[in-house]
């Protein structure tokens, strides 16, 4: 849909020449641009609020937020002010530079202030879902000796207070959005734990220390390698990792945000991702701040007609969302949502959090007019490495090209770089801005990602063609090994996916004596379908005569729904955990 002509062209990409681009980009042209002090004393939120508060963006638009019902809106002067006076309320509490804050709240303004004002001051910030209960809660606030919580009356029976010795205060905001909670109900187990609470001296008023607070502070100079945020992610086995991030990621988020997402000033940006997630931080927060753009802000459960209510209310013009969105809105949503509502501004749509098939591009492109732009990331990585941009043709179901500054490979066992159309793991020679700088307390878990320099090992499987495109394959424990060939689970979800009856697949390695592994896949069906032994068989036979006999699945079980992570990816591991009974690892991240 390149060639096309309309809101495809209404806006001349940032990046035009993907070529020339890749051959001369250096980070450091991104800190001139931005007039960073060449020292490396910096501070994200100075350059994401404070510079945009003094020029001529201070009365626009940072965020609008808006629950279903009632919306508001913080400019960027608005947004200093509030920041400003956060990070006095931290300093009356006696907070010091380094120390751990942790917001648990929903996705409301108080979140973003909270978020930003402890960066200000110097604290490292640490988001938390509200999925979260309260053993992983205890876990991570433990593990990171966190000193203050932020947290809703809602949420407090999380925090269990006599099992966190380090834990000073805890800031409670007030809900006051009409929108359906989106955690799960209350605790019970921490319910007794959280009794007398209210009567500790360790809970203090938002809205109360706010009013109080001063609205100048002067936001603390950092160092580019001094650790802004810890963020949680799950790991295949035990607990949570806390993994680090600096100050230093801004170049990364600065231009990702322009040649990827392709944000202009004038436009309004809406990113999908709640903001204790990576692309809601990364990509809610950073980049659209340090571009200058409005972003809009959706609190509230996931319904296809109110998703696309935001869309037309406030005419969105770039939209970051998930393939697992996009799936809920193809199947749940109205045929052709271009002709009943007004989408004529939305210009641009990019996706993360899982590979995008084929099938999701090809409705996405009927319905939107707009080719999907896929996008390649992780916790780990902070920023986008490999994406589709505006600029080059779109191979669906490809992961796309590396950003200009970064260097991949499909590497083996040994880190070699392997020729085009062969599967190994997916390596990135490390050194980019927004790369991780540590797993918090565990530096041997953080050295097994760059055990084979120079490369950064993501873990997955991937292929790269003859023209330079990635293509994800599985994650390394994925890979099947049957009949003495190596397999990515991907390619066979991909082709189940567009049977008429599959709304989507999971497929695992199963060990067997004869074969080493056999393939098993299992079936989500669409609504109107059963399961069968003559559908099984329907499908075994769609695969072969697409794919060829080697990828059929031996084994295929229904199931009425796939575990995944929040941001939509499918965990295997725990497929294959559950149909060998063993423990499923951490699932403190899978999606509710």
């Amino acid at each position: 849909m390149k060639g096309s002509k309309g809101r495809l062209e209404a806006a001349l990409e940032n990046l035009i020449d993907y070529e020339q681009a890749y051959d001369t980009f250096q980070w450091d042209d991104v800190e001139r641009e931005l007039g960073l002090a060449p020292s490396g004393e910096w501070n994200i939120v100075a350059e994401a609020v404070d510079r945009q508060a003094a020029g001529r963006r201070k009365h626009k638009a940072a965020f609008r937020f808006y629950d279903g019902e009632a919306e508001q809106t913080l400019t960027y002067l608005q947004l200093k002010l509030l920041t400003n006076k956060f990070a006095n309320v931290l300093r009356q509490m006696e907070v010091q530079p380094g120390e751990r804050v942790a917001v648990f709240l929903p996705p409301l303004p108080e979140f973003y202030i909270a978020f930003l004002g402890i960066i200000k001051a110097g604290a490292i910030v640490i988001p938390l879902s509200t999925a979260f209960m309260s053993d992983a809660m205890t876990e991570i606030l433990r593990d990171s000796e966190a000193a203050v919580v932020v947290t809703t009356p809602r949420l407090l029976d999380r925090i269990v207070s006599h099992r966190l010795p380090d834990l000073r205060q805890v800031i409670l905001a007030e809900e006051k959005s009409s929108a359906p909670a989106e955690a799960p109900g209350p605790d019970m187990a921490a319910a007794q734990d959280a009794k007398g609470w209210e009567s500790e001296a360790k809970t203090v008023s938002y809205a109360n220390a706010m009013e109080i607070s001063s609205e100048s502070f002067n936001t603390l100079v950092m160092g580019r390698e001094d650790p802004m945020m810890l963020l949680y992610t799950s790991g295949s086995t035990g607990k949570p990792k806390g993994v680090i991030h600096v100050h230093g990621g801004i170049p990364h988020y600065y231009q990702t945000g322009k040649w990827v997402l392709d944000l202009h000033e004038r436009d309004v940006y809406w990113c999908t991702s709640e903001p204790s997630w990576v692309p809601g931080i990364s990509y809610g927060i950073w980049a659209p701040l340090l571009l200058g753009v409005t972003s809009v802000i959706y609190y509230g459960e996931f319904n296809a007609e109110k998703w696309y209510e935001v869309l037309a209310r406030y005419r969105v013009n770039v939209w970051y969302t998930t393939p697992t969105a996009l799936r809920k809105l193809m199947n749940f949503g109205p045929a052709n949502p271009a002709q009943r509502y007004n989408l004529k501004e939305l210009r641009h749509i990019a996706t993360v959090g899982e590979a995008l098939n084929p099938m999701v591009i090809r409705w996405s492109g009927n319905a939107f007019g707009l080719r999907i732009c896929d996008t390649w990331w992780m916790t780990e990585t902070g920023g986008q490495l490999i994406s589709n941009f505006r600029c080059l043709a779109v191979k669906p179901g490809s992961m796309g090209r590396p950003i200009p500054g970064i260097y991949a490979a499909v590497i083996d066992e040994q880190g070699r770089e392997l020729p085009p159309l062969e599967v190994g793991q997916l390596g990135i020679r490390a050194g980019w801005p927004a790369m991780m700088r540590g797993i918090w307390k565990d530096e041997e878990k953080y050295s097994e990602y760059f055990r084979l320099p120079p490369w950064y090992l993501t873990g997955d499987l991937a292929y790269r063609d003859a023209d330079g495109y990635f293509w994800f394959q599985g994650r390394v424990d994925d890979m099947i090994k049957t009949a003495g060939e190596r397999l990515g689970p991907f390619e066979v979800e991909n082709k189940l996916a567009e049977h008429p009856a599959v709304l989507e697949a999971g497929v695992i390695g199963k060990p067997d004596p004869l074969w080493g592994e056999i393939i098993k896949a299992f079936i989500v069906l669409r609504p109107g379908y059963s399961w069968s032994s003559q559908l099984k068989s329907e499908l075994q036979k769609f695969i072969e005569s697409r794919l060829g006999s080697h990828l059929v699945p031996r084994e295929m079980e229904a199931r009425p729904a796939l575990p995944r992570t929040r941001s939509g990816k499918i965990l295997r591991r725990v497929l294959k955990a559950q149909e060998l009974g063993l423990p499923g690892g951490d699932l403190s991240t899978l999606e509710d």
